[in-house]
């Protein structure tokens, strides 16, 4: 019996073995399963991932591909549309606008007495109550007739007031739309500066995707019939640089994987084509044939030169079209441009020259002698002479005439991109400090003439904050020593500049 009884027992703590190891192995397997399942999520997650930035990847790349074709069937820009509509202003006078009700005698009245209350004085304290009722009726409607005309006298003002605001928005608007149609007669007549204010318009009116500039000028050239554009192109990072993203499982990353460089500048040139060809169609559409008959765009992009790690704005792009052979093109099947590498162009006209009046050099260096004292020279002379040393430093320079520029002495364009394009020169024959008044200056007349760089010349020196000055604005001062260097560099003449600077 004992024998048995024990091997119940073992066959017991076997099957309780057993049934635990079971219990460990269905649990070992759910958590597996549960580990693989969440593997599994997460590799999903990731693949989704990785789909959503390839697919906001390709859709950066469809806007720019849409650049030219997305807007080929949009209506011209009239001057209509350019008209406004008075903004007029809701009427919302609140509170001031529900009156409040009247005072109600029946609320103040009290209750007569009936019956047996109608005795032992009852109907003295009924009488009693019923004119101080009647006291604070009457207080009651005072304050509410006085509160009501206030009320009124408010509601009046407010009606007033936006009445006003109406007439003011409809005065606004009229005066706006009345210069529209001012400016519609001038820009049918050929009046540069309303031909100039409407394409303006034009090109504000363009949208083009988030992340590209938005700055441009206009010249419009009326005994030619062309408008000129100087258009602020985007740079090549507005290309992605990255093709789509793959989850790596191994690494289990998103990893990008990188556009290869000739497709970037592939499609950045084609970018740069379709630009200039919205451009020129937008503005067509928008204009007749006898106010512009041609359209000269001009494309630059401001990047870092790698020659000399300095920022540069070199033309990309130079496209003059006429309007004959323009229309004559079918723009949705146009192929914008062959792959090719941009670089420098020089454009076909160079904006904003036409507002400044030229002269004919003076050879002044003929007539400076040796040792001669640059003091000693006219301003005229002086001025001259700025502008033949630039002329030997490699920019054409042009001398402007006196009056009416604005303050330039002098322009520069340099055929090599030297000077960025446009530069303005100014020319001081001083004796004493040139402070930070007359630097500052010369940005606003940069600005004014959309100038790249420019340059200030003196016979004297500058003051420290005038340097710090110029090094933030773009701006190359010369003082006397370094002008004095120049000259014998590229002109070959000895000078004396002037006075020396005092010791700081």
């Amino acid at each position: 019996m004992a024998q048995r009884g024990r091997s119940d027992w073992e066959r017991q703590l076997a099957a309780q073995r057993r049934e635990a190891e079971r219990q460990t192995r269905e649990a070992a397997r759910q958590a597996k399963e549960q580990q693989k399942a969440q593997q599994s999520a997460h590799i999903t997650q990731q693949q989704r991932l990785a789909e959503t930035k390839t697919t906001a990847v390709l859709e950066d790349v469809k806007l720019l591909d849409q650049v030219l074709v997305g807007v080929l069937n949009q209506p011209p820009i009239t001057f209509d549309d350019l008209k406004v509509k008075p903004r007029i202003p809701p009427f919302q006078p609140g509170k001031l606008g529900t009156p409040p009700p009247a005072p109600n005698w029946q609320d103040y009245a009290p209750v007569e007495p009936r019956g047996i209350d109608r005795w032992f004085g009852g109907m003295n304290k009924y009488r009693q109550d019923v004119e101080t009722a009647r006291a604070r009726f009457a207080a009651a409607t005072v304050a509410f007739q006085r509160d009501e005309a206030e009320r009124t006298s408010a509601l009046a003002a407010a009606q007033a007031e936006h009445r006003r605001q109406v007439e003011a928005s409809q005065a606004t608007a009229a005066a706006f739309n009345q210069d529209v149609e001012a400016r519609r007669t001038r820009f049918a007549a050929g009046e540069p500066d309303a031909v100039e204010w409407f394409v303006n318009q034009v090109l504000k009116a363009s949208r083009y995707p988030r992340g590209f500039p938005s700055r441009w000028q206009v010249a419009y050239r009326p005994e030619n019939r062309d408008v000129v554009v100087e258009f602020e192109l985007p740079n090549q990072q507005v290309v992605p640089a990255v093709r789509e993203y793959r989850y790596v499982k191994t690494r289990d990353t998103v990893d990008p994987v990188g556009r290869p460089v000739t497709e970037i500048r592939q499609r950045y040139a084609r970018l740069i084509a379709r630009i200039s060809l919205r451009t020129l169609h937008e503005i067509f559409r928008s204009t007749p044939s006898d106010v512009v008959e041609a359209v000269v765009f001009n494309g630059r992009v401001t990047t870092i030169d790698r020659a000399t790690g300095k920022q540069a704005r070199p033309h990309l792009i130079s496209v003059e079209a006429e309007r004959s052979a323009f229309d004559g093109l079918v723009l949705a099947e146009v192929d914008p441009a062959n792959p090719f590498d941009l670089e420098a162009v020089e454009p076909f006209i160079a904006f904003d020259l036409k507002r400044f009046r030229f002269v004919d050099g003076a050879e002044e260096l003929a007539d400076l002698d040796s040792r001669r004292n640059l003091l000693k020279l006219s301003p005229t002379e002086f001025e001259h002479l700025v502008k033949d040393l630039f002329a030997a430093m490699g920019a054409e320079a042009w001398r402007t005439v006196p009056s009416k520029d604005g303050g330039v002495d002098a322009v520069a364009i340099s055929k090599n991109l030297f000077f960025g394009g446009v530069c303005l020169i100014q020319a001081k024959r001083w004796t004493g400090l040139v402070g930070l008044e007359a630097v500052h200056a010369l940005t606003g007349v940069m600005t004014d003439h959309n100038a790249t760089t420019g340059v200030l010349v003196t016979t004297s020196w500058f003051s420290r904050t005038s340097e710090q000055f110029a090094q933030r604005n773009r701006i190359t001062l010369i003082n006397g020593a370094a002008l004095k260097h120049l000259i014998k560099r590229y002109l070959g003449y000895d000078v004396i500049p002037g006075t020396s600077p005092p010791k700081r």
